[in-house]
């Protein structure tokens, strides 16, 4: 598969994998993993900084579409199947992207740079 499939099947996945957390049947072990893999993906933050050469993107290329994988194979192929396809037509039918999702992430964002800015000229 070429990393273009990947990708969108990726960007399928993610969605589909935040359905799954919905799901009773779904086992525990799989939500929690799902509950790590969404916020972390979803984050702006990083585990290995992205400006960091090549390893940079090591989470992003490799870690993140691992963890994924994992838990696709945990999560049984019928609820799999049913949150792939609510993922992708959640996705057709998305006329605006939810930009109010972000905001918990500009909050922790101003509060580090506040932090840092205070330390340094306080």
């Amino acid at each position: 598969m070429d990393i273009k499939a990947r990708a969108k099947k990726l960007k399928t996945d993610i969605p589909a994998l935040f359905y799954a957390l919905k799901e009773k049947k779904t086992p525990i072990i799989a939500k929690i993993l799902t509950g790590i893999v969404v916020v972390y993906a979803l984050s702006p933050i990083d585990l290995i900084p992205d400006f960091i050469p090549v390893l940079g993107y090591l989470d992003d290329l490799i870690i993140l579409p691992g963890l994924v994988a994992i838990i696709i194979h945990i999560i049984p192929h019928e609820i799999m199947d049913k949150c792939r396809k609510m993922a992708i037509d959640a996705q057709a039918g998305q006329s605006a992207k939810k930009w109010y999702y972000g905001i918990p992430f500009i909050i922790i964002w101003v509060l580090i740079l506040s932090i840092i800015i205070k330390a340094i000229f306080f």
